[in-house]
């Protein structure tokens, strides 16, 4: 598990950008054992400049390059670029596939028998090096290609294993859960606008409170409940302001945004 890994990454958008960087950063892969293959030919001008790593226009010879394979292209392309390659994968090669909705299984029925699979869900942290990641493995992937993706991700952030039931739910909060708390951002950032904060002052106030209260979840393994009840003082501010949450229902909003994300992952995976 110490040897650097060889790594093609099929599609050189920005994710794939920045899971680059994190494996060389993490010692995992040198950027001279990374290869990316895109049809833009900005993506891969982009892709080299940041990473220090080959690029190429076509995805087939990525076979010859590499023993790992990440599919990083959008959930419409897989279909295509497997059926493109399927003859050039094989047992020897892992494949790890950061596509929404994609199963193993339709990623495995598209390529030879016993290739072996891995499914992630990544989310865009990634770029700054605070990446969530669940992965699952396919029928053939080992204990050993378990490894290989548990340490590739962990470079860039948390991982957790999961059965691939659970990662529509994965993607409904973790995959799309930055861009609620973006919006939740913009929102204490208006409130504070709108309250007489200047506008830059409000948005950096309003992202280190949140970066800050996400972090003592993570440090202190509290419940965010009793962390909640830490900062509501009886007859304080923070209660009157929850009490403003509760009434706008906001709770079940974003639990419904969390499964209406995770609904249509699973509908994107039986099309």
């Amino acid at each position: 598990m110490s040897k650097p890994l060889s790594i093609a990454f099929i599609g050189a958008g920005k994710m794939a950008s920045a899971l680059a960087r994190g494996f060389i950063g993490g010692g995992i892969a040198a950027a001279d054992s990374i290869v990316a293959s895109d049809v833009s030919e900005q993506a891969r001008v982009a892709f080299a400049r940041e990473v220090g790593a080959r690029v190429q226009p076509n995805n087939r010879d990525l076979a010859r390059q590499a023993s790992t394979i990440v599919l990083a292209v959008k959930p419409n392309q897989v279909a295509g670029v497997l059926a493109e390659m399927r003859s050039d994968l094989t047992r020897d090669h892992l494949v790890i596939s950061i596509a929404a909705g994609i199963s193993l299984k339709a990623i495995e029925s598209a390529l030879q028998p016993g290739t072996r699979v891995i499914r992630v869900m990544p989310n865009t942290p990634a770029l700054v090096g605070a990446c969530a990641s669940a992965y699952a493995l396919g029928e053939s992937a080992t204990s050993e290609d378990a490894q290989i993706a548990d340490r590739l991700f962990a470079s860039i952030g948390s991982t957790f294993e999961v059965k691939e039931g659970l990662l529509d739910a994965v993607t409904g909060l973790s995959g799309s859960g930055p861009a609620y708390v973006f919006v939740m951002i913009e929102a204490l950032s208006d409130g504070g606008v709108a309250a007489g904060l200047p506008r830059d002052a409000a948005i950096r106030l309003a992202a280190q409170t949140v970066l800050g209260a996400a972090k003592m979840v993570l440090d202190t393994g509290l419940h965010p409940a009793a962390l909640k009840d830490m900062v509501a003082s009886p007859g304080g501010t923070t209660i009157e302001g929850l009490h403003e949450l509760e009434k706008a229902g906001v709770r079940g909003a974003i639990m419904n945004a969390v499964r209406a994300a995770a609904e249509k992952a699973a509908q994107m995976g039986r099309k």
